[in-house]
């Protein structure tokens, strides 16, 4: 089986080649298109099967049609009238439409991806062009959604009533994937765990950091969490995105801030922690709550997003409202009323998060469409 994945985020974020290197272990044939503008950060290094198009600029995006036009003639080129037995666009948008736009003039059925930039960027901020995306989930022969929190915000959100039916049917949760490392390196202690007596609640984040990731209001939950009698310091790993923020950061008297560094650099960290915080105002999946959960770390997550609706509520943490230190403090709270229970139970939960099963379930759906 052959199959064309055009993904504009593929060189950005090494997330998206271990779904690749997975299926090719499966025995996908795979292509990858990958549009970019000059600006776009590489942090993957693309293989011989890799197409990457420098088809557009920054500014661009202002005009969506004008940008799609850019990437389709970039497509037209680099394929010329090489046919697939697939395409999975990996963005409802600027991957999808780009795909429904193929299919239209090839015949090939595709599939595509709901992503964190559709739900909270396009559809919210850009209403006319929500029957474009109406247009493209219909075309599609499969809709993934990576959580049930996003699915449930477009059909409630954005998707008419009238098309739910039809929609639904072929919308499908699939979550991205544990990387190999810390699939590997799963903690499994022999005695329970359980909290330091008389010693602070050790609170961690590790990621990148900026507006979005929230932490400030940790730190006013941690303020809170002091009132009730629960002292607790936070620990913050990442690289400065954004400097004032950083800056603000950094000034909390009970926040240690640490540089960046590898997954054999986290792995320590995370095992010296109790609790991993990250209440994102906005997040497509969050692979660091699955990192997290690997090395024993219960989580606190965002309600609503890419995370949320994962696991039951309270088999690995809780979700918060991002916009309230309390409901985070309360939530930490919760979480050390049950810490045994929920730290014991997250390392085995995250088995089901790994790339092999997840890259079978999408072939698994690739060949009932390809073979109709």
């Amino acid at each position: 089986m052959r199959v064309l994945h055009i993904n504009c985020n593929y060189i950005s974020s090494a997330l998206h080649c271990q779904l690749i290197d997975e299926l090719n272990n499966q025995g996908v044939h795979n292509v990858v298109f990958a549009p970019i503008s000059s600006a776009t950060i590489r942090r993957v290094t693309p293989s011989e099967n890799d197409v990457v198009a420098e088809c557009f600029r920054k500014w661009d995006r202002i005009c969506f049609d004008y940008k799609q036009s850019k990437i389709g003639k970039a497509l037209d080129k680099a394929l010329g009238e090489e046919r697939f037995d697939l395409i999975h666009a990996y963005t409802l948008f600027t991957d999808g439409n780009t795909a429904m736009k193929r299919s239209l003039k090839t015949g090939e059925p595709y599939v595509v991806t709901v992503r964190n930039t559709d739900i909270n960027a396009f559809l919210r901020w850009r209403p006319y062009l929500r029957p474009r995306a109406i247009k493209i989930m219909q075309n599609a022969k499969a809709v993934f959604f990576l959580s049930e929190a996003y699915r449930k915000t477009m059909f409630d959100k954005y998707v008419p009533e009238r098309y739910h039916s039809e929609l639904l049917a072929k919308s499908y949760i699939m979550p991205n994937g544990l990387a190999g490392f810390w699939s590997s390196h799963l903690r499994n202690d022999v005695d329970p765990p359980h909290l330091a007596a008389e010693k602070p609640l050790k609170l961690l984040y590790a990621g990148r950091i900026d507006r979005n990731k929230n932490i400030p209001t940790t730190q006013k939950a941690m303020a809170i969490l002091r009132e009730r009698g629960i002292d607790s310091t936070l620990t913050v790993v990442g690289e400065a995105e954004d400097k004032q923020e950083y800056a603000r950061i950094a000034s909390d008297a009970f926040t240690d801030c640490l540089p960046a560094t590898n997954e054999e650099g986290l792995l320590p960290i995370y095992r010296n922690h109790d609790i991993f915080v990250m209440p994102s105002f906005t997040e497509t999946f969050g692979l660091v709550y699955l990192e997290a959960m690997s090395q024993g770390l219960p989580v606190v997550y965002t309600a609503g997003q890419g995370f949320d609706g994962q696991l039951p509520e309270g088999t690995v943490g809780y979700h918060v409202d991002p916009h309230s230190p309390q409901s985070v403090a309360d939530a930490i709270q919760q979480i050390v009323a049950h810490y045994a229970e929920i730290a014991s139970a997250v390392p085995q939960l995250t088995r089901q998060f790994t790339w092999q099963g997840i890259a079978a379930k999408y072939i698994t759906i690739y060949r009932r469409i390809v073979e109709g």
